[in-house]
């Protein structure tokens, strides 16, 4: 389950996805690109995976875009998308975001698409030596990997415009303060306590977890009425579930809910 470039992994009902580049401190190239947004639809597809974590081999966690890679590739962007068809774009621009909650561990160099990584996953621990970067501006680009919306919803529009604008550099604890990661680790833990919370994640009931990602997405997408209209659709689906009853009867008895999606 393993390529060049990704690296896939299942622990029980969690997927772990590596980055695989250590060597180029995992810049992104056209196939890197590729093999990423396949090993999302893969996490997708397999109906006994409920989590993912998102990783990366070496010091960095990405340098961000190859550029000599990639040069060639950016102009044909608009016109002929890198993301493969049947596959999951994981930072859900070009299609639509992956179904099931990701953890991002980040540790060393974060630049640019990495930042969008985690700004598109739903938790992201760092380790306290990492930094930040997304200077696209200083490259004549803008952050296009979903940047210019996710970090205004994760961070607050000015906070956005301080880094985007500028492409300062920033470490752990700042964005620790701007919420961008939701835990600070020492640096080597970050893969670990990734996982633990994955792993605490895939023990929940699936529904519930499906139901809060569409949910909150909707919010994003439509706005409060139609989401809150939305909310008794998705009642009445939990309402009729058999993990439902499981949470119930768990409650009842003092144990812990076996889920199974159903």
């Amino acid at each position: 389950m393993t390529s060049s470039i990704v690296s896939l992994e299942k622990r029980g009902h969690v997927l772990l996805m590596g980055l695989n580049r250590p060597e180029k401190r995992n810049a992104f190239t056209p196939d890197l690109i590729r093999e990423l947004a396949k090993a999302y639809q893969y996490l997708a597809e397999d109906n006994d995976l409920r989590c993912g974590v998102l990783w990366a081999a070496g010091e960095d966690f990405t340098s961000g875009l190859d550029m000599p890679a990639i040069a060639k590739a950016v102009p044909m962007i608009p016109f002929k998308p890198i993301i493969p068809r049947r596959a999951i774009d994981p930072w859900g621009v070009n299609t639509p975001p992956c179904p099931k909650p990701v953890v991002c561990a980040i540790q060393g160099r974060c630049f640019t698409l990495g930042i969008e990584l985690a700004l598109s996953s739903q938790i992201t621990v760092a380790s306290e030596k990492a930094t930040f970067t997304q200077y696209e501006v200083s490259r004549g680009l803008f952050p296009f990997g979903g940047g210019t919306v996710r970090w205004a919803q994760s961070v607050g529009l000015n906070n956005a415009y301080r880094y985007m604008l500028t492409g300062d550099w920033f470490d752990a604890q700042e964005a620790y303060r701007l919420g961008l990661v939701q835990e600070v680790v020492p640096d080597g833990q970050q893969l670990a306590r990734a996982i633990e919370i994955a792993e605490k994640i895939s023990q929940q009931a699936p529904l519930g977890i499906q139901a809060i990602l569409e949910s909150t997405r909707g919010f994003f997408d439509h706005g409060a009425t139609k989401t809150f209209m939305r909310i008794r659709w998705q009642m009445a689906k939990i309402a009729l579930s058999k993990d439902l009853r499981r949470g119930i009867a768990a409650f009842k008895q003092r144990t812990t809910a076996q889920f199974k999606g159903n």
